[in-house]
């Protein structure tokens, strides 16, 4: 039997991210049970119902790797207590056109990341808010919340602080758990 794909969306386009950098360090975590495939939202034209019947091919190309995913696992900021805009509009691309999403039925997580002590809390339960619509079955414990980013990573980029490791493999495991129990 071949492994479960878990794809893994970053709310930050910005290519030193603490955001990238943590879905990085957990896409490594979670490789040796799953295939975890970094799917990139930089490309997408915002959503504009007009264009459905004509889709971009970055909105098609997007939309199956979306539907050849098993799980989910949603890593980001919080831009102005909420989601980034490029995230929204990932989630609004899937789910079109109307009645046939590409989420639907699918398990999910969500780990936010910010340099506030907060760690992202508003983005992260914004985006719990949104998914739901979608039918995306979110992991409710742990919860992740990873906050003093800016204090966390090294100057090779990696996570120095051992602490957040062990918490973010504590995280890994239960989401795999939970992808396995699904």
């Amino acid at each position: 039997m071949s492994k479960k794909t878990i794809g893994i969306f970053v709310g930050s386009l910005r290519k030193e991210s603490f955001s990238r950098k943590v879905a990085l360090l957990l896409a490594e975590m979670l490789s040796g049970k799953f295939e975890t495939r970094l799917i990139e939202l930089g490309e997408l034209a915002m959503y504009n119902q007009d264009l459905d019947d004509n889709a971009p091919p970055a909105w098609t190309a997007f939309r199956e790797s979306v539907k050849a995913a098993d799980a989910f696992l949603f890593v980001t900021p919080e831009y102005n207590r909420t989601i980034p805009a490029v995230l929204k509009n990932a989630l609004d691309i899937g789910s079109r056109p109307y009645g046939q999403s590409a989420w639907s039925g699918k398990p999910g997580g969500v780990v936010s990341v910010s340099p506030s002590k907060m760690g992202g809390f508003g983005s992260n339960h914004n985006l719990r808010q949104a998914v739901v619509f979608l039918n995306i079955f979110m992991m409710q414990q742990p919860e992740a919340y990873v906050g003093g980013a800016a204090d966390i990573f090294g100057a090779d980029g990696k996570i120095k602080d051992d602490g957040t490791r062990g918490f973010l493999q504590a995280y890994a495991d239960a989401f795999a758990a939970w992808i396995e129990g699904f």
